[in-house]
């Protein structure tokens, strides 16, 4: 049997999605979870990997078994031994043409800014604090240049180990809601810190620190020394996964924005623009 999960967690306690010696991590806790389940080693593949403190609401799994057991018992078994800080919310029998990362269509990652003076005493470490005024018009301004194939180089983590930097951003949606501003991406796929480095780009536009031309040449010139500084992990959630309709998966409406024709990332060499691009060390 094929079977997948959809997961979502609090990534404030962990070192990330994937498992490291020594370390408390979501891939961890669920495949220990799943191996009692099924009484023998289980082991899954994700359809994205999440660093440590950011958090998931729909984050897709998929993993083979040989053990008899109904959808519904492997979701309530499985959190039965999960801590309260994961928890799976669906689980579907699948075929085995069915793969959690490269059978994805588009990706969706949310931000969420506390836009005020004082931190909340709600789940502060499930947003990020701004205390500067957000000019939210010159972000969406700003943004616009990001959307399509582009090579993100300057928006890339230094130990990015993607052999392209090219990805084709489908939208960028920023939007205010109170003293909350909502940053909502999608993709095809992303790199490594690509999210939360467009996020402080942006934040650099919205303080008033940068005008909102800034952004397309920071991305022109495929050199991350020239984008803002890695915003935080605190706000970022990797909302959403879009499969194709014969995978029975829920469509998040978020991917009404999407193109009629998108279709899944597929790796390729890098092009020829990007292959002297800087990857300089980041900043926070």
């Amino acid at each position: 049997m094929r079977i997948a999960l959809v997961v979502e967690y609090d990534g404030t306690g962990f070192a990330g999605w994937q498992w490291q010696l020594a370390q408390r991590t979501v891939q961890g806790e669920l495949e220990g979870a799943l191996s009692r389940v099924a009484d023998r080693p289980v082991r899954v593949v994700c359809s994205g990997r999440t660093d440590a403190g950011v958090h998931a609401l729909g984050q897709v799994v998929h993993f083979d078994t040989e053990v008899s057991r109904k959808t519904h018992a492997f979701m309530m078994g499985t959190n039965a031994w999960l801590p309260a800080d994961i928890r799976v919310t669906k689980a579907l029998e699948m075929g085995t043409d069915f793969h959690a990362r490269t059978s994805a269509i588009a990706r969706h990652y949310r931000y969420e800014i506390l836009n005020r003076s004082m931190a909340s005493a709600l789940g502060p470490r499930q947003q990020t604090l701004c205390p500067k005024p957000l000019d939210v018009a010159a972000m969406q301004a700003a943004a616009k240049c990001l959307i399509g194939e582009h090579d993100f180089s300057s928006f890339r983590a230094q130990g990015c180990q993607s052999k392209s930097p090219i990805r084709f951003l489908h939208f960028i949606r920023i939007q205010r809601e109170g003293e909350r501003v909502l940053i909502d991406v999608g993709a095809n796929a992303f790199l490594h810190h690509m999210v939360r480095n467009i996020v402080g780009s942006l934040l650099a536009v919205g303080t008033g620190k940068e005008r909102p031309e800034w952004l397309a040449d920071v991305l022109a010139a495929r050199d991350r020394r020239l984008a803002g500084v890695t915003a935080p992990a605190d706000g970022l959630y990797f909302a959403a996964v879009l499969y194709p309709e014969c995978f029975g998966f829920e469509r998040a409406p978020i991917f009404d924005l999407l193109p009629a024709d998108a279709r899944r990332f597929m790796p390729s060499a890098p092009h020829e623009f990007s292959v002297s691009v800087s990857l300089s060390t980041n900043s926070r």
